[in-house]
């Protein structure tokens, strides 16, 4: 095995260790492009200004809830090399938290569910990845191969988060994911 593809296999997760991340809930994400190269647009002023990659992104964000009945999103915004969203998943009437088990219906099996936060940014993920690659006619990587999590747990929680999120563009160059390209 080669030391890049053993590197990938030995990382540690930075998920709550033993938290259902498909349970009904409000998470504050952040998505980050690969190598933080802002690819989605700039700052000018106090304002995002979208690229097509930008705009792609943002359509796909929103397109999110559309294809996924337990899914809602609320506040997000599309940064030069980051996205920030609030996605909430609302209980599931197919869950297996909610129904008996029983003979007739499988067990819950430890691979990742189709309704958890991780099988939902990585189909964000790709489906992004796969229309930039049509749009650009070249092989394109975009995204840091994970992305940030934050459960919220509290209306205050909440609030906060919207207020930082809506307020990110005004604050891009005191923002952890600034790097000093030009529009900032």
């Amino acid at each position: 095995m080669d030391s890049n593809r053993q590197s990938r296999s030995f990382r540690r997760s930075i998920r709550l260790r033993g938290y259902d991340y498909s349970q009904a809930g409000a998470y504050f994400v952040t998505l980050c492009t690969y190598r933080k190269a802002c690819l989605f647009g700039e700052i000018v002023g106090a304002d995002m200004q979208l690229s097509t990659l930008g705009t792609l992104v943002c359509q796909e964000w929103q397109r999110t809830a559309q294809v996924r009945q337990s899914v809602d999103l609320d506040a997000f915004i599309v940064m030069p090399n980051h996205l920030h969203g609030i996605i909430v998943i609302l209980e599931d009437a197919y869950s297996a938290r909610s129904q008996p088990t029983s003979e007739l219906q499988p067990q819950r099996s430890r691979t990742l569910l189709s309704s958890s936060l991780g099988a939902i940014i990585g189909q964000f993920k790709s489906t992004v990845t796969r229309q930039a690659r049509r749009m650009e006619k070249r092989d394109l990587v975009i995204w840091q191969r994970n992305f940030y999590e934050h459960v919220i747990r509290s209306e205050n929680s909440l609030n906060d988060i919207r207020q930082y999120i809506v307020e990110n563009p005004a604050r891009w160059t005191e923002d952890s994911l600034y790097l000093g390209q030009a529009g900032g």
